[in-house]
């Protein structure tokens, strides 16, 4: 049975023991109609976890619906919360998100996540446990243990969940898939990424040195579940991304966007293997001079994953730091491959198909085809209203009546797809000083086979420490 709201006197006493004449009908109190369920008399009240940054955009975007109360507002850091704060001046603000969901679990029915990495997990678990509606950044999770947490959670607590890659719901990945399902490609086997990021950065050696903490941010509670390190400016408030304590690098942070088309459109699930290759970012590579702390410059992943329908496998790779996969000869010397922040290439048995990032801009190539080819005609709903008011409307028409583009059940394996990219990342940086001779050492620059089922490299175990990090005392993910 599902649980009912412990609905505020404050805020909710409106149960009316009279008919509205005019009308004929009652006014229902959201308790009774059942957990998770907003009144249509009543509006979504949303809490932010992170009121800065891309918190602040986020809760900016939520704003924009008529339904919508930003009611409370957390943040470990109260120059980043600033705006939002003076935006939302009645919402009540808090820096420990666990504080701020026990003191108001009453008076709240959303969070929006929008934190570093590496407490993504935590705060939207904690949230869905409460039986609120949770809106996540991406990537939806620092590790993959987390991701299928998530995806499990979803299942379990009966919430309203959307990852924050605003391109699942643009209509640019609808008219690829329409393309695709139109035989247009025929079998697509190969597909590649990519993205001008990091912007940050990243390959170089860890921050040393003391300095004092800010006043107006809570160092512990910005490290979350990680690792008790120092407080160094050189980590916040944004270049955290560069650093795997905290971020995930440029995969994490753009492949969520990026790599969309290719997740919502081919038949693919989870990936069987994995291998990358990474720039130099030693000072001296025999001297054994590796910033294992920092996520390297560029990068080059490539995944196989087989085909859900059995008909062979496709090749993804991923390329970053400014790296480029090769220009396809049907597109023109002048014309744009992708865009500034990356792109997506299918190529199939008939035909190949460009992206831009978020999933933009689909077209055939050469490009002159999607004037002479006769396009599939629309078969696929368009998200008129937007990634973000789309999660509001489902959030108020309750569990299982709404759509979101990327509920947790799409978001969480497509997250750990894309993390299986970090996990090769981070073996193949791994130095191993109790090997001997060079060559031995490196052992992660090997291709990596995923028994996705078990979450576990089989034929690497060192590589197995990734999968799940050790949280801090104080910390856990249990659902």
């Amino acid at each position: 049975m599902k649980k009912k709201h412990q609905i505020s006197q404050s805020r909710r006493h409106f149960i009316r023991n009279t008919s509205v004449a005019a009308a004929g009908f009652f006014i229902v109190p959201r308790h009774v109609l059942g957990r998770g369920f907003v009144a249509p008399s009543d509006k979504l009240n949303i809490a932010g976890i992170g009121a800065g940054g891309k918190g602040q955009s986020d809760l900016s975007e939520f704003a924009k619906s008529p339904n919508v109360n930003i009611v409370a507002l957390c943040d470990v850091d109260d120059r980043a919360a600033a705006k939002s704060r003076t935006r939302f001046a009645k919402a009540n603000y808090y820096r420990d998100f666990r504080e701020m969901l026990e003191k108001e679990k009453n008076n709240i029915d959303a969070c929006s996540i929008s934190t570093p990495d590496n407490t993504h997990a935590v705060a939207t678990l904690a949230a869905m446990q409460l039986g609120k509606h949770v809106y996540t950044q991406k990537p939806l999770t620092h590790d993959i243990y987390e991701a299928r947490l998530l995806t499990e959670a979803a299942k379990k607590y009966k919430v309203v969940t959307q990852m924050g890659n605003q391109g699942g719901s643009g209509d640019g990945v609808r008219i690829g898939k329409e393309i695709f399902e139109a035989g247009l490609l025929g079998e697509v086997h190969t597909a590649h990424a990519w993205t001008n990021r990091p912007v940050w950065p990243q390959g170089i050696p860890t921050p040393s040195g003391k300095f004092d903490i800010p006043k107006e941010l809570d160092w512990d509670l910005w490290l979350g579940p990680a690792k008790n390190i120092d407080y160094n400016p050189a980590y916040v408030p944004f270049n955290w991304r560069g650093w795997w304590a905290f971020g995930t690098g440029a995969l994490g942070d753009m492949a969520c966007h990026i790599m969309d088309p290719i997740y919502r459109i081919l038949p693919i699930l989870y990936p069987d293997s994995v291998e990358c290759s990474v720039s130099n970012q030693w000072k001296d590579m025999w001297a054994e001079a590796n910033y294992i702390d920092s996520c390297p410059p560029s990068s080059i992943i490539h995944l196989n994953y087989p085909r859900n329908d059995g008909k062979g496998n496709i090749k993804v790779s991923w390329h970053d730091g400014g790296l480029l996969p090769q220009r396809p000869d049907e597109l023109l010397p002048e014309e744009a491959f992708g865009n500034w922040d990356g792109g997506v290439l299918f190529i199939g048995t008939k035909g190949k198909l460009l992206f831009d990032c978020y999933g933009a801009n689909p077209r055939l190539l050469p490009t002159k085809l999607m004037t002479e080819k006769k396009l599939p005609k629309p078969t696929i709903k368009r998200v008129t209203e937007g990634h973000y008011i789309q999660w509001v409307n489902a959030c108020m028409a309750g569990y299982g009546k709404g759509e979101t583009s990327s509920p947790f059940e799409y978001a969480g394996p497509f997250t750990e797809s894309i993390l299986i990219g970090n996990l090769a990342i981070r073996s193949w940086m791994m130095v191993n000083p109790k090997l001997k001779g060079w060559e031995d050492k490196y052992l992660g620059r090997k291709k990596l086979l995923w028994d996705a089922k078990n979450m576990k490299i089989t034929n690497f175990d060192e590589a197995n420490q990734f999968v799940k990090r050790e949280y801090r005392d104080g910390w856990n993910l249990t659902l």
